[in-house]
C-alpha cells in the first residue's frame, strides 16, 4: 500500500467541531459534513471585521520534475511546525482535481507525516465544490446554446462561442468535438471543446470573489460569445447569472479540515497554475488571516507560475499583504534540472545538483523582484546524501540565501522546527511588497515584463492572432486588467524540455482570451492544453476497495 495513504488511514482525527473551536470558529457558523469536515459560513467574516490580519506566508517552489518537490507537504509541515513552536496558525490549500488523482500527478493533501485529512475524502468528492463548479459552468453553456437555438435573439455568432463546457477529469477525446449533430432539434451544430473544471472561469471567479453577491456580479460579466457584429455577449445577457449563483450557494463557503497534528486547515477552490491563477480562494485566505496570527498558503507549480499569479493577481485584486515566501527545492529535482535522468537520481551527484541550482536561483530572484523576504526550504528525501545536502546548504550560504532543512514527510512538525523558527524571524521585519508590473500598462508591456523578469526570457514574439485580439481588447477596455500566463510548468521557458535556467530563449505568445468575470486576461504561450489527457498507465487502474471497505491505490 502507498505509505501516505496508510499513514492517513491510521490517523486518529479530532472531531471537526473541536478543530473549529481551536481556530476560533463559533459552532453556529459550522455546516457539518460528517464528523471530520465542515463548511464555515461566510457570514462569520462580518463578526471578524475589526480583527487585525495575521501574517501571510506563501510557499512556492522550483519548476516541478518527476522527482517531486513536495510543496504541499512543506506547506502542511510548516503549519504544524509553527503550531508546535506556539504560534496560532492556519493553513490554506487548494482543492484537488479528480483529473490528476486518477491520472498521473496524484492528490494534493501532502505526504508522509505532513498531510491534511481525511485524505481520501479530500482527494475524491470532498464537500462537492468541484461538482457545483462543473454544474454552474455547464448550466451557463446549456442556456447559451439554448438561446442560439431558440431564435438567437442576441444575434450570437455560433462560430464565436467562447464559453466551454467542463469536466473534472483528464479526457483528451473532449478537446475537439462537434455538438448538436444530425438533427435540427438537437440545436445549432458547431465545433466545441471541453476544459478541465479547474481551468474554467467559474473556478477562477469562485477563488477571487469576496462573497456570494460578488460572485454573482463577476459571473454576470463573464464573456460567453460574440455577436455577428463583434459585440461581446455576457452571462448577464443570457440571464444565467442568478441560476449559476444558486448552484454555488454552498460552494462559496470554505471547507475546514485538519492536519495529522490537528492544525486547522481551509481547503477551498483549486485552479491549476499552468492554465489558471493557481491559488486557493480569497474568501478562505481572508477568513484565515482574521482567525490566525500566521497563515501558510501555497501557489501551484513553480514561482514562475503560481507565485507570480498569487503576487500579481490575487494579492493585487484582494488587497493582501504577504509577509514572506518559502521557496521549496529538493536535491532530487535539482539533479534533474542539472541534467540527470530519473533512474539515476539515487546516485549522489553534487556537480549535477549544483548545476540545477541555477533554476532555484532564478526563482529566488523572482521573489526578490516582488520586494519580499524569503527562505529556501530543502525538502528532504530519504535517499538524499549528507554530502549533497551540505553542498546545497553551502551554496545557499555563499549566496546569502536564508535556508533551512525541511523533514516534515518523515518527522512531521519535529522535522520543521528550524524552518518554522526562521519563518517567524523573517516575518518580524516589515517588507515592501509590490507587484512587478503596473496594471495600467499595455497588455504587451505586462506580458513582456513577466517574460523578462520571471522567466528570464529576453525575447517575446506575439502571434498575428494575438496582436489582432489585443486591439479588440483595447476597444472593450480589457487592456487594463492583470494578465494570467498559461505556460508549461516544467520549464522557465514555454518549451517543457528546457530544464535548469535556459538563456537567450524566445517566449511565444500564441493567443489571448479574456476572463472578464475573474478580472484578468489569459495569455497562452507555446502549446498549453486546457484539457489534460491520461498517461499510458493511469493511476486509476491500480485503485480499488478491499474486503474491509478500505481504498487502496490512492495517492
Amino acid at each position: 500500500m502507498n505509505i501516505d495513504l496508510k499513514i492517513a488511514q491510521a490517523a486518529v482525527l479530532e472531531p471537526i467541531d473541536k478543530i473549529a473551536h481551536k481556530a476560533g470558529i463559533p459552532e453556529e457558523y459550522l455546516e457539518m459534513y460528517g464528523k471530520e469536515k465542515a463548511k464555515v459560513n461566510i457570514k462569520l467574516m462580518e463578526t471578524l471585521a475589526d480583527k487585525p490580519d495575521g501574517k501571510l506566508v506563501l510557499v512556492t517552489a522550483i519548476n516541478p520534475t518527476k522527482a517531486g518537490e513536495g510543496k504541499s507537504t512543506t506547506t502542511i509541515g510548516l503549519a504544524d511546525g509553527l503550531s508546535k513552536v506556539g504560534k496560532n496558525v492556519m493553513a490554506c490549500l487548494r482543492e484537488p482535481s479528480l483529473g490528476p488523482v486518477f491520472g498521473l500527478k496524484g492528490g494534493a493533501t501532502g505526504g508522509g507525516y505532513a498531510q491534511v485529512v481525511p485524505m481520501e475524502s479530500i482527494n475524491l468528492h470532498f464537500t462537492g465544490d468541484m461538482h457545483a463548479i462543473t454544474t454552474a459552468n455547464n448550466l451557463i453553456a446549456a442556456l447559451l446554446d439554448n438561446s442560439i437555438f431558440q431564435g438567437n435573439p442576441l444575434n450570437i455568432d455560433p462560430a464565436r462561442v467562447t464559453w466551454k463546457r467542463c469536466l473534472d477529469m483528464n479526457d483528451r477525446t473532449l478537446r475537439d468535438i462537434t455538438i448538436a449533430q444530425k438533427k435540427k432539434s438537437n440545436g445549432v451544430e458547431r465545433e466545441d471543446h471541453f476544459v478541465i473544471t479547474v481551468a474554467s472561469e467559474v473556478m477562477a471567479i469562485l477563488c477571487l470573489s469576496k462573497d456570494l453577491q460578488d460572485f454573482e456580479k463577476r459571473i454576470g460579466r463573464a464573456v460567453v460569445a460574440y455577436t455577428y457584429d463583434d459585440q461581446p455577449v455576457t452571462v448577464d445577457d443570457i440571464q444565467a447569472a442568478g441560476a449559476a449563483t444558486v448552484v454555488m450557494k454552498e460552494a462559496i463557503n470554505p471547507n475546514l479540515v485538519q492536519t495529522l497534528e490537528h492544525t486547522p486547515t481551509f481547503i477551498h477552490g483549486g485552479p491549476f497554475a499552468n492554465i489558471a491563477h493557481g491559488c486557493n480562494s480569497v474568501i478562505a485566505t481572508k477568513m484565515a488571516l482574521k482567525l490566525a496570527d500566521y497563515v501558510v498558503t501555497e501557489a501551484g507549480f513553480g514561482a514562475d507560475l503560481g507565485a507570480e499569479k498569487f503576487l500579481d493577481i490575487k494579492c493585487r485584486l484582494a488587497e493582501l499583504e504577504p509577509s514572506a515566501v518559502v521557496v521549496v527545492a529538493t536535491i532530487r529535482a535539482l539533479k534533474m534540472h542539472g541534467g540527470i535522468e530519473q533512474e539515476s537520481l539515487d546516485q549522489p551527484n553534487i556537480e549535477a545538483m549544483l548545476a540545477g541550482a541555477k533554476n532555484l536561483q532564478k526563482h529566488i530572484e523572482t521573489v526578490q523582484s516582488f520586494k519580499l523576504p524569503f527562505i529556501v526550504a530543502i525538502n528532504k528525501f530519504a535517499k538524499d546524501s549528507k554530502e549533497e545536502v551540505d553542498a546545497l546548504l553551502a551554496w545557499c550560504h555563499k549566496n546569502n540565501y536564508p535556508v533551512a532543512e525541511a523533514d516534515g514527510w518523515a518527522k512531521g512538525s519535529d522535522g520543521m522546527l528550524d524552518l518554522a523558527d526562521k519563518v517567524v524571524e523573517i516575518t518580524d521585519h516589515a517588507c515592501k511588497y509590490q507587484p512587478i508590473y503596473d496594471v495600467e500598462a499595455s497588455i504587451e508591456t505586462k506580458i513582456t515584463k513577466i517574460c523578462e523578469t520571471v522567466y528570464g526570457s529576453p525575447h517575446v514574439e506575439f502571434s498575428e492572432l494575438t496582436k489582432t485580439k489585443i486591439q479588440d481588447f483595447i476597444k472593450h477596455g480589457w487592456d487594463k486588467l492583470p494578465v494570467c500566463m498559461a505556460k508549461t510548468p516544467l520549464s522557465l521557458s514555454d518549451d517543457p524540455t528546457l530544464k535548469g535556467r535556459p538563456e537567450n530563449f524566445v517566449t511565444h505568445i500564441t493567443d489571448i482570451s479574456v476572463s472578464a468575470g475573474a478580472g484578468f486576461v489569459v495569455v497562452y504561450t507555446g502549446n498549453v492544453l486546457t484539457m489534460p489527457g491520461l498517461p499510458k498507465v493511469p493511476a486509476a487502474v491500480n485503485m480499488g476497495i478491499d474486503e474491509n471497505g478500505e481504498i487502496y491505490g490512492l495517492f
